[in-house]
């Protein structure tokens, strides 16, 4: 997985979590509907880490006629590419190191937490190793010496040796047992691992307090439910609320117990109130179209009709431009220079340039150069990995920094059918120097992933802008 992408999943993830979070703190965390609660909760979860893998394309759907195609030098143009002359190298360096100094802070808390996990998960199993354990109907009694408070996590229940001679003994272990039936042990690893990945979001720790304590309150509602008053389970509470607290657990010293006896105490909510969750379906919704969807264009030629691609080639220094069906009603040639012309009813015409080419390496005369294919020519590691090898490759002249020449010079080649670059010339140009030495990287660019035309790899026009910037300027 390449870095921006996991960057990609860190941000969109947490940003989701962020949100529902929000949602059911101020709406859903005092209703009574305690399993729908745990859904929405456990739904969220689920969403916000497969949302960065959501990927959606939205038609225009819209028609459009096309009577009219707009030529131009620039043909499929990535980003620019900036160049800076080394009058910027300490600030660059600069913003690499803090960039770098971001990415080992966040590795750094990531392995802090996650070895915090282990060590955790390593302290229950001597615990399991070190005290009696009995094998009841259906969980693991484990008695242990320690003055801690009962928690439980997988099929094991842990209470103290202390709490066995004390009123309420079993209703404690009904309370975990809740917990083990209903895996809440899962919720709580999940949520530990993820929380070590987004230690750095102040509401996934939020969302974890708001499952464990969800967790606390369906498992007293279970208790209730078995035909325990309500006056001695409360009761219950504030007698067992003693011991320490052992972390990563399901047990009755997490929540605040004043917030268990409210929740007790409150009415049942309305059926009206699961309405509430109508929120968060509109979250989702929202962040699906924000993070998900991406909108490409449909366009319908006439009668649904397709138009053969424009054949291009070079001669001298004319452009020729050919529509294989002759459908074309009217062409126009717009330039930075400012020449226009048109040609009706024609196939063919021809464009003149001001600008001479210059000659690495030659197409043939009747080689068909393409500007739209099925399948676009690809720098190995993506457009990503071709700025990254043209801002290494690019030495600023010495001479240009001495003139204080700066700008943009775009780059047009053909990249050809076996992947190679070819045809390479400067569709507009700077200064000497400065075109020299973009047309010099240019074609010390590597083999390229040919593009395709109906399963055929065929010659695509390929434009690169670099801009060459000085510190002045900035």
């Amino acid at each position: 997985m390449k870095m921006d992408n996991i960057v990609n999943f860190i941000l969109e993830s947490g940003i989701s979590l962020s949100l529902f979070s929000l949602i059911y703190i101020l709406f859903l965390r005092k209703e009574t509907f305690f399993r729908l609660n745990r859904l929405f909760l456990l739904s969220s979860l689920l969403f916000s880490v497969i949302l960065p893998f959501l990927k959606f394309q939205v038609y225009n759907t819209d028609p459009v006629m096309l009577t009219e195609i707009t030529i131009t030098p620039y043909r499929n143009l990535i980003e620019a590419v900036t160049v800076y002359g080394k009058d910027l190298s300490g600030s660059i360096e600069q913003a690499i190191l803090s960039a770098n100094a971001i990415i080992l802070i966040y590795i750094a808390g990531l392995l802090f937490f996650l070895l915090r996990f282990l060590v955790r998960v390593a302290e229950l199993i001597l615990l399991i190793y070190q005290n009696p354990v009995q094998k009841m109907h259906g969980f693991k009694l484990v008695t242990l010496n320690q003055n801690i408070g009962p928690f439980s996590f997988l099929n094991y229940v842990f209470l103290s040796s202390s709490l066995e001679r004390k009123d309420g003994y079993h209703k404690m272990i009904a309370h975990e047992l809740e917990h083990i039936k209903q895996g809440h042990t899962f919720d709580v690893i999940i949520l530990e691992i993820l929380t070590a990945f987004q230690w750095f979001n102040p509401f996934m720790w939020m969302f974890q307090r708001v499952v464990r304590e969800n967790h606390e309150y369906l498992a007293d509602q279970a208790v209730l439910n078995s035909g325990v008053s309500r006056g001695y389970y409360k009761k219950l509470l504030l007698i067992q609320y003693a011991g320490d607290q052992f972390e990563m657990t399901n047990h009755f010293n997490y929540s605040l117990i004043k917030n268990r006896v409210r929740m007790m105490s409150k009415l049942r909510s309305s059926k009206v109130a699961n309405g509430k969750v109508i929120f968060g379906i509109l979250a989702a919704f929202v962040l699906v179209v924000v993070f998900a969807c991406e909108k490409k264009e449909s366009f319908e030629v006439g009668a649904k009709k397709e138009v053969a691609p424009l054949n291009v080639s070079a001669l001298n220094e004319q452009l020729k431009i050919e529509s294989a069906s002759g459908n074309l009603r009217k062409i126009r040639q717009l330039f930075s220079g400012g020449n226009t012309g048109e040609a009706d009813d024609d196939s063919l015409i021809n464009i003149h340039t001001a600008q001479k080419k210059e000659e690495p390496k030659k197409l043939g005369v009747a080689e068909e150069v393409f500007f739209l294919v099925d399948e676009m020519p690809g720098f190995p590691g993506g457009d990503d990995a071709l700025r990254q090898f043209i801002t290494n490759s690019v030495e600023y002249p010495e001479a240009a920094i001495e003139k204080g020449l700066q700008g943009k010079v775009v780059v047009s080649f053909v990249v050809t059918k076996n992947g190679s670059i070819a045809n390479s010339h400067i569709a507009h140009g700077v200064d000497p120097a400065l075109d020299k030495e973009a047309l010099r990287v240019i074609n010390s660019l590597p083999v390229w992933t040919p593009g395709t035309h109906k399963g055929k790899a065929v010659n695509v026009s390929y434009t690169v802008p670099i801009t060459f910037a000085l510190d002045n300027n900035l």
